[in-house]
C-alpha cells in the first residue's frame, strides 16, 4: 500500500522558506570564511589577516545580497519599471490579484525577450517585484496572463522569492569568486 503524502500547511511552508533562507545565509558565510582560510594557509604569513577580512567580506556579501538581491535580478535580466500609463492593464491585474489575496502590490518590470516568462523576486512580500517579458504581454489573453501573474504572488506569498533569489545570487557570486582565485593561482 503506498504510502500517503503528508499536506504541509501554507504556514509550515512560509517558516520552511525563512528557515532555509537562513541556513543557506550561515552555509554561504561558512564557506567564505573557510575560503579565507585556505587562502590564508596559503599565505601563511598573512593567515590571521585574510581570515578576518573573510569574515568581513562574507558578512557584508549576505547583508548585501539579502537586502539587494531584487535589484541584482532585475539587473541581470535588464528589466525596466513598467509605467502606469503604458502598462495600465498588467498593474489593475496585479492590483485585483493582491486585493483578492490580501497581499501588498509587488512592483511591475519589463523585461525584453521574445518568450513567454515571468518571475517574482525580493526578500519578503512587502519587498518584492514581478518582471514579465514583452512576449508574455503580447501573446496571452488576459486569462492567460492573470494565471501566470498568480503563480508568481504565490512564490511572493510563500516567501520563495527570499530563498530562489537568495540562492541564484549567492551561488553565482561564489562561482565568480572561485573563478578569480584558481585562476590567480
Amino acid at each position: 500500500m503506498p504510502k500517503t503524502q503528508q499536506h504541509i500547511s501554507f504556514y509550515e511552508q512560509i517558516a520552511r522558506n525563512k528557515k532555509n533562507s537562513i541556513i543557506l545565509m550561515a552555509i554561504i558565510i561558512a564557506f567564505f570564511i573557510a575560503l579565507a582560510y585556505v587562502i590564508g594557509l596559503i599565505y601563511q604569513q598573512d593567515a590571521f589577516f585574510i581570515l578576518i577580512i573573510g569574515i568581513i567580506v562574507s558578512i557584508s556579501y549576505v547583508l548585501i545580497s539579502y537586502y539587494n538581491s531584487d535589484k541584482i535580478a532585475l539587473a541581470s535580466v535588464g528589466a525596466k519599471p513598467a509605467s502606469y500609463e503604458e502598462y495600465r492593464q498588467l498593474h489593475h491585474t496585479v492590483e485585483g490579484l493582491c486585493l483578492a489575496s490580501g497581499m501588498a502590490k509587488p512592483k511591475i518590470y519589463i523585461m525584453p525577450g521574445n518568450q513567454i516568462n515571468a518571475f517574482a523576486s525580493g526578500r519578503n512580500p512587502e519587498h518584492s517585484v514581478i518582471c514579465v517579458t514583452e512576449a508574455a504581454l503580447s501573446k496571452l489573453n488576459k486569462q492567460e496572463l492573470e494565471g501566470v501573474l498568480s503563480h508568481e504572488l504565490s512564490h511572493v506569498a510563500n516567501y520563495d522569492i527570499r530563498f530562489m533569489t537568495l540562492a541564484a545570487v549567492m551561488v553565482g557570486m561564489i562561482a565568480i569568486i572561485s573563478q578569480l582565485f584558481l585562476r590567480s593561482l
